[in-house]
């Protein structure tokens, strides 16, 4: 995740810092002053109302027992408190069983083909074969894009017809995967957010189709988010993790003026992991997420008021 952080100044995570620096250098004493302006940065930051008001109270009851009684404990309890809600342990990695079928989901827009393909290029890097699925067959286009990122990658895709059934196209790639040993299956997904009975009926069959013709295969279902959303991420993660139940999230576009904080949010209220985040448009731009150094670069580390005359 270094590549985002390095570039602070015009990033979430550098804007963010330099609003709470403010607060505590302007109250180094924790009060309800404080707190009630790092509540709106928090909320501001696109981090909602109820997982807000969870971190705020928690920082309050520790100033009224005399925990925190300067801005450094402030920060650091806060940075922990997140890290807490961010971090969801192993499940930040993607299973090492092989051969692994990833499914990707994501409305139209979201970054969704160029996270597969950077998801791509990460596993040839570490020298795992890849197979590409063209599975959302509803979208003006997606095959031939998804088509380009593979010829681009040398990496094959199969692919239909457009409005095909995505479940004769999951068959057909698991069927080309067997046949060349393929470690990695990506499948692009359902691009929209439909009606959750045709959502489901779709997704279902696609399930039933690698559990009857490839039921070793390990399985994570990733839902790509466009950090630029902002609160309607949350919708969408509740609408797509109720009918497909997935595994992590993909947050892209966190290099430009994403506010961010959502992770924070869908961590939180629906106990998901954040398995990768998109800091560019390059191709190795997809580095993995990590609960600690996410918090520590929203929060920064020493508070810095001494070294302003405080």
């Amino acid at each position: 995740m270094s590549a985002l952080f390095n570039n602070q100044k015009k990033s979430f995570f550098g804007r963010m810092q330099e609003r709470i620096e403010e607060v505590l250098l302007l109250r180094p004493r924790p009060d309800e002053d404080m707190l009630e302006e790092l509540e709106e940065i928090l909320i501001t930051s696109d981090i909602g109302l109820e997982t807000t008001a969870a971190m705020i109270d928690t920082l309050r009851s520790a100033i009224r027992n005399e925990r925190l009684t300067d801005a450094q404990q402030v920060k650091d309890e806060i940075r922990k408190i997140t890290t807490a809600m961010l971090d969801k342990g192993s499940l930040h990695g993607m299973s090492d069983h092989y051969p692994l079928i990833i499914m990707v989901i994501g409305v139209n827009g979201s970054g969704k083909t160029t996270s597969i393909a950077k998801l791509a290029r990460r596993y040839m890097d570490e020298g795992k074969s890849v197979l590409l699925v063209a599975a959302d067959t509803f979208r003006a286009a997606a095959a031939e894009q998804l088509c380009v990122w593979g010829e681009r990658l040398s990496v094959p895709v199969i692919r239909h017809k457009e409005g095909a059934d995505p479940s004769a196209v999951v068959y057909d790639g698991i069927s080309a995967a067997k046949a060349r040993r393929v470690d990695v299956v990506i499948c692009d997904t359902a691009g929209r957010l439909q009606t959750k009975k045709n959502l489901m009926a779709e997704l279902s069959k696609m399930y039933r189709v690698i559990d009857r013709e490839f039921p070793d295969a390990a399985r994570e279902t990733l839902l790509v988010l466009d950090a630029n959303t902002g609160k309607n991420a949350i919708s969408q993660t509740r609408e797509f993790h109720d009918v497909a139940g997935l595994t992590g999230i993909i947050l892209t576009k966190m290099d430009g003026t994403a506010k961010g904080g959502i992770v924070v949010t869908i961590a939180d209220v629906f106990d998901l992991p954040v398995k990768f985040i998109g800091t560019g448009e390059g191709l190795k731009d997809l580095e993995p997420f990590d609960a600690k150094t996410f918090a520590d670069s929203i929060f920064g580390g020493e508070y810095r008021g001494e070294e302003n005359g405080r």
